[in-house]
C-alpha cells in the first residue's frame, strides 16, 4: 500500500507542475486521524512558493486513490489517508510475500573458526550474523553462496596437531573431538614455558606439512566436529574453502601477477622493506602511519594478507583454479561441498565464487586488514570487485560480563551454551505449559532461538553482553517472546479448525480499525526485508519481529470502551470470525517467516 500511495502522490505532484521529489509515507500516530500520512507538501513549499497547507489541498484535488483507500483528508500541511478496512485487510491477508529475482549472486563468508579447538561463544555472533544475512538476502531475491574458510595452514592448527604427538594423546571418544583437541591446545601453551624451543621446532615442521596439503584428514576430524555445533544452531553452508588449497592452487601467484601490473606495487630497494614486495595504499587509505603493506617478505615468504587478497580476487571472479567435491550432507538434506585438488570444477553442475557482491563477516578488530584487501581490488585494471566488496564488522561478545580467550583456556563453548540454553528454556516452558508433550523439542527451539536472537537484536557494531535472564524472558526483547506470539496464533487456528471455520465465508466488511492496525504491521514485512538486505542489518528484522509480536499481542488483548474483549476470533459473529481467522493465519505466517530469516524455529505450542 505504501508504494501505491507514493505513486499516487507522485502523479498528483506532477499534475501540479512540480518536480518529482522523494515521498515519505508513514503510519499516522494513534492519537491522530487516518492510517497513513505524508508531509509531502512541506517539500514543495520552496519550489512552489506557497503555503504547505494550500499545497496539500491542491494535491488532494488531483489524487487518484488506490484500491483499499476509502478517503483522504488534509490536516493542515499533512495529507492523511483513511483505509477501507475490508479491502485493505483482505489485500494484506491474500498477498504473497517475497521479492523479485534479482539475477545477482552474493558470496557470504562467515564462521571461519580456526580448526584447532571447539568454537566458543565469542564465535557465535559471527556464525548467526552471517547465517541471518544469507537468509535475508535470499528472501530479498538474491542468489546466495555461503562459504566457510578453513585455515588449515595456520599456527593454531599446527599447534593442536603437534600437541597430540607431544603428549602422546589418544582420542577415546569420551568427549567431542574438538573439545578434546582444544584441551591439548591449551595444555601445549602451558608447556611452552618449560620446553619452548622443542615445541617451536615441532610446530614449525607441522606447519610445513600443512602447507603442502598433508595431514588434511587430521584437520577434517576437528572441522566435522565443529560442523556438528554449527548444525545445532541451524546454520548451513554451501562450500568449505581450505587455505592449503588456496596456497597450492596458484591463487597467490595469480593475485600477485595482477597486482604487479599496478605502479602502487613494487619491489622495495631500500629501507626496512628492502627486497620485499610491497603495496602502497596511501592513495586509497589516507592518513595511515605506515602506508606500505608487505605482500611477500624479502626471503620469499608470502604474508597472510597476500593470501587474503588472492582469496578475495577469486571470490569476485578475477580468476579460477579450485576444484570441488561433496563433503557432507547437512541436516536439511543439502550437500556441503569442499575445495579439493581431486575434485571437479563444477560438481553436480555447481559454479562457485564469481560473486556480484562479496560479504566478509569478520570482527571489527580485522577492519584494517579487510580495508587492505579491498584496496588491493582498486589496484586491478578495472577496479573490479572494489565497490562490490563489503566487510560486515561486528563487536565482541561477553557472557554475563565474562570476556573469553581461547589461548588462555578462558572460554565457554557454543556446545556448552546451547546445552545450558536448552536446559533453562525447558524450565521456562515447563512452568508455562506443564502438560506440553513435545517439551524436549520445544526447549531446544526456544533455547537456540534465544541464543541466536541475543546475537542479532543489536546492531553489529555494538558490544553484546549476553544475559540468560533477558534472553529467555517471555516478555520484552527476546526470541521466546516472539515464539510465544506465534504459538498463541497457532493455538487459535487449531481451535478454528476444530470448529470447522472456513475463511471462504469471511465477511471482510465487518472488520474495523483494530484489524487495520494489525494488518499494517503485517504489510511491513517486504519493506523490512528490502531494508535489511540493503543495509546488511539483521537487527532490523529482529526489531520487526518484536514489533509484529507486540502488535499481535495488543490485538489479542484489545478491549472495547466497557473493558470487554472485542477481538475474539472463534466465538465472534459469523463472517467476522472467518475474516479474523484469515488475519490470524497471516500473523502466524509472517511471524514464522520473520523468525526463519533469523534462523529461529517457530514452535506450534509453548
Amino acid at each position: 500500500m505504501k508504494r501505491q500511495l507514493e505513486n499516487a502522490l507522485q502523479e498528483a505532484v506532477a499534475a501540479l507542475g512540480a518536480k518529482a521529489i522523494d515521498i515519505i509515507i508513514q503510519p499516522v500516530p494513534e492519537n491522530k486521524p487516518g492510517d497513513f500520512g505524508s508531509p509531502v507538501a512541506f517539500g514543495l513549499a520552496r519550489e512552489l512558493r506557497r503555503n504547505p497547507a494550500h499545497i496539500a489541498t491542491d494535491i488532494i484535488e488531483r489524487l487518484q486513490l488506490p484500491d483499499g483507500v476509502a478517503r483522504v483528508e488534509a490536516a493542515g500541511p499533512y495529507i492523511n489517508f483513511f483505509l477501507d478496512p475490508a479491502a485493505y485487510v483482505r489485500g494484506v491477508v491474500s498477498a504473497s510475500p517475497g521479492s523479485p529475482v534479482r539475477n545477482r549472486k552474493v558470496v557470504v563468508e562467515h564462521t571461519s573458526v580456526n580448526p584447532n579447538k571447539e568454537a566458543h561463544v565469542g564465535h557465535l555472533r559471527n556464525i548467526v550474523l552471517g547465517d541471518a544475512c544469507a537468509r535475508i538476502l535470499r528472501e530479498a531475491g538474491y542468489e546466495v553462496e555461503v562459504q566457510n574458510y578453513i585455515d588449515d595452514t595456520g599456527r593454531q592448527a599446527a599447534e593442536s596437531l603437534f600437541a597430540i604427538n607431544y603428549f602422546d594423546a589418544r582420542y577415546d571418544g569420551s568427549k567431542k573431538y574438538d573439545h578434546w583437541l582444544g584441551e591439548l591446545y591449551v595444555k601445549l601453551g602451558q608447556a611452552k614455558e618449560e620446553d619452548g624451543e622443542a615445541i617451536e621446532e615441532g610446530v614449525s615442521a607441522i606447519m610445513h606439512r600443512l602447507e603442502r596439503g598433508e595431514l588434511r584428514e587430521d584437520v577434517e576430524k576437528v572441522v566435522r566436529a565443529q560442523l556438528e555445533t554449527y548444525y545445532k544452531l541451524g546454520t548451513q553452508y554451501d562450500l568449505l574453502v581450505w587455505e592449503s588449497d588456496v596456497v597450492n592452487s596458484g591463487f597467490l601467484a595469480q593475485g600477485l601477477a595482477i597486482l604487479e601490473q599496478s605502479p602502487h606495487v613494487y619491489r622495495a630497494t631500500e629501507g626496512k622493506y628492502a627486497g620485499a614486495l610491497v603495496m602502497d595504499v596511501s592513495e586509497f587509505l589516507p592518513g595511515l602511519e605506515e602506508p606500505l603493506v608487505v605482500l611477500v617478505r624479502s626471503d620469499g615468504n608470502a604474508m597472510y594478507v597476500a593470501k587474503d587478497v588472492g582469496y578475495q580476487f577469486w571470490k569476485v571472479g578475477l580468476f579460477g583454479g579450485l576444484r570441488f567435491q561433496p563433503f557432507d550432507t547437512q541436516p536439511s538434506g543439502d550437500t556441503l561441498y569442499t575445495s579439493a585438488p581431486e575434485g571437479e570444477e563444477q560438481p553436480d553442475g555447481r559454479t562457485f565464487a564469481k560473486g556480484d557482491e562479496v560479504i566478509n563477516v569478520i570482527d571489527v578488530r580485522q577492519s584494517h586488514p579487510q580495508a587492505i584487501v579491498k584496496a588491493a581490488l582498486k589496484l586491478t585494471d578495472t577496479g573490479h570487485g572494489y565497490d562490490q566488496s563489503h566487510h560486515l564488522a561486528y563487536e565482541v561478545v561477553t557472557l554475563e560480563g565474562q570476556a573469553m580467550s581461547g589461548r588462555r583456556g578462558i572460554t565457554l563453548s557454543i556446545d556448552e551454551v546451547v546445552e545450558e540454553a536448552t536446559r533453562r528454556a525447558r524450565a521456562v516452558v515447563e512452568e508455562k505449559n506443564p502438560d506440553l508433550e513435545a517439551v524436549d523439542r520445544v526447549a531446544r527451539q526456544v533455547g537456540v532461538g534465544a541464543l541466536r536472537f541475543g546475537m542479532l537484536k543489536s546492531e553489529a557494531r555494538k558490544i553484546i553482553d549476553f544475559r540468560w535472564e533477558q534472553a529467555l524472558s517471555l516478555q520484552g526483547d527476546s526470541a521466546p517472546y516472539v515464539q510465544y506470539a506465534h504459538a498463541r496464533a497457532s493455538s487459535i487456528l487449531r481451535a478454528a479448525q476444530a470448529a470447522g471455520l472456513d475463511t471462504a465465508n469471511a465477511d471482510w466488511s465487518k472488520l474495523g480499525t483494530v484489524e487495520v492496525k494489525l494488518a499494517q504491521e503485517i504489510a511491513r514485512y517486504g519493506e523490512v526485508v528490502e531494508d535489511a538486505a540493503r543495509e546488511l542489518a539483521p537487527h532490523a528484522v529482529a526489531q520487526y519481529a518484536l514489533e509484529l509480536a507486540t502488535a499481535w499481542n495488543s490485538y489479542y488483548n484489545h478491549r472495547d470502551a466497557d473493558g470487554r474483549p472485542d477481538t475474539v476470533v472463534v466465538r465472534a459473529d459469523p463472517g467476522l470470525r472467518e475474516a479474523r481467522v484469515a488475519l490470524v493465519e497471516a500473523v502466524k505466517r509472517t511471524l514464522a517467516n520473520t523468525l526463519a530469516l533469523l534462523g529461529i524455529e517457530a514452535p506450534e505450542e509453548m
